[in-house]
């Protein structure tokens, strides 16, 4: 009895010493990750693209209350109408050759696809502007402004867009991280102090548009100088025979993917145009400022993520490496990343709202207390569909994107018969949530198909063991 006394108060001991070693363990391993993290290549240059979009945004967070007391709900209903409509467009403007840029593994090729991304960005530009001539009427009706003059600045914005696009997808693919982050500073100081000027002098939705327009290609040509030189050798190797077999071999991103991101296009521009359409254009005003004020923060991360993650996952690729690791940790990552401020946006919107930029906006803020929901998940969906690129499963995407439009303009149709605008915004974006969880689990299962099947136990490992170098 005494020795089963004295190894059960020696097991006991131990078990205590177990447990006051074990925070200590915990503290180490943590401060090992961060030191891990701290020397990972990957995280220090999504650092350096997010320090041009930290400023950028942070001079946007400061003039937001200036910007929100020198337009009305309706100045920024009109000018969401205006990038519903340039959005669409924009979104095929490259044929999504830009996202085919960093898939070839020879520079030469790469280049080559850089001509035909700015190829196409020219002929869609060009056919843009014999729409806006051939049915000028339709276009303004479709945009709540009356003059003429605006479809000039739509075809400006949509060879903004494929220009930008192109550039900043050739910068990424030679890991020009820098200037992609600069571009980021010039548009957000070039776009909100033009608004903030323009609005001094009651220019309404026009300096809106006008200051998103000029600050998208001040981006672009900022871009510029850093591809001038390569883009000499593009042109000078720029061989017919070989552009065309290019376009072939890509063929599945203007099949599939462009067409993909037209209906991610027309889902995300169906809320202004709808909301204007049943309601009025006060309340799409107020949906389209809560929406920006929304995805500041996130595109402050999602868009140098966005670039670091598609670089470093199509390398990996290219090197025969595993991406169902790295797929996890950003998608888990992100989530985390989203968690706590949607919590405190959900909980406290229309008071910060009404408190930070005036009680007219007070609207804008009920409704983002519904939209993060939509929002966290379509943060954590960005490694989906970057890695859906990279597999190449564009066409199950193009049919799953052709569910998401329908399910999303059901919902806003039905919301503007029988419910009200608020009601309507959370179903819209409730669904979207859903939907986007969906997109998550259905890549994740493809990479996991495509890569073999892997047990709880053997990805754990994988994933302990990958740093994100």
């Amino acid at each position: 009895m005494e020795k089963a006394g004295f190894l059960s108060m020696a097991s006991l001991a131990a078990l205590s010493e177990e447990r006051q070693t074990r925070p200590a363990i915990m503290f180490f391993r943590t401060m090992a990750l961060f030191g891990r993290l701290k020397d990972s290549p990957f995280v220090r240059n999504v650092l350096v693209v997010m320090s041009g979009s930290v400023f950028a945004q942070a001079i946007g967070f400061a003039l937001s209350p200036i910007i929100s007391r020198l337009f009305t709900p309706a100045d920024f209903g009109a000018f969401g109408s205006f990038g519903a409509v340039t959005g669409v467009i924009a979104s095929i403007v490259t044929l999504d050759y830009s996202q085919a840029i960093m898939l070839p593994r020879e520079r030469e090729d790469a280049g080559q696809v850089f001509l035909l991304s700015c190829l196409a960005t020219l002929t869609v530009t060009v056919l843009c502007a014999a729409a806006c001539l051939l049915a000028p009427n339709w276009l303004t009706g479709l945009l709540t402004i009356r003059s003429h003059w605006v479809l000039a600045l739509v075809v400006l914005a949509v060879l903004a867009a494929g220009l930008n696009g192109s550039c900043q997808a050739w910068c990424v693919r030679i890991k020009s991280f820098k200037q992609t982050s600069a571009s980021q500073v010039v548009r957000g100081l070039s776009s909100n102090g033009l608004q903030v000027v323009l609005g001094v002098a009651r220019s309404g939705a026009p300096g809106l548009i006008v200051s998103s327009v000029l600050a998208d290609f001040l981006a672009s040509l900022n871009l510029l100088r850093v591809i001038r030189t390569d883009l000499r050798s593009f042109i000078s190797d720029a061989r017919w025979g070989r552009l065309k077999q290019l376009a072939t071999d890509y063929g599945d991103f203007p099949a599939y993917s462009a067409t993909q991101n037209l209906l991610n296009a027309l889902s995300t521009g169906l809320p202004v145009l709808l909301l204007t359409h049943y309601f009025d254009i006060s309340v799409a005003g107020a949906y389209a400022f809560g929406m920006r004020l929304l995805n500041a923060p996130m595109s402050l991360i999602f868009g140098a993520l966005r670039q670091v993650l598609f670089q470093k996952a199509g390398e990996m690729q290219h090197h025969g490496l595993k991406l169902l690791p790295l797929f996890v940790k950003t998608t888990v990552g992100l989530f985390g990343l989203g968690l706590l401020p949607a919590i405190v946006l959900g909980t406290w919107s229309p008071q910060l709202f009404t408190w930070i930029f005036g009680n007219k906006w007070q609207s804008a803020g009920e409704f983002a207390r519904y939209l993060v929901i939509w929002l966290l998940l379509s943060f954590c969906n960005l490694p989906a569909v970057l890695f859906a690129r990279l597999i190449r499963i564009q066409r199950a995407l193009f049919f799953y994107n052709s569910i998401v439009l329908a399910v999303r303009a059901v919902a806003l149709v039905l919301g503007g018969l029988y419910l009200t605008a608020l009601q309507s915004v959370a179903l819209f974006s409730l669904v979207g949530a859903v939907m986007n969880l969906v997109l998550i689990l259905f890549v994740g299962r493809a990479l996991l198909k495509r890569e073999g099947e892997l047990s709880l136990a053997q990805l754990r490992d994988r994933l302990a063991g990958s740093p994100l170098d």
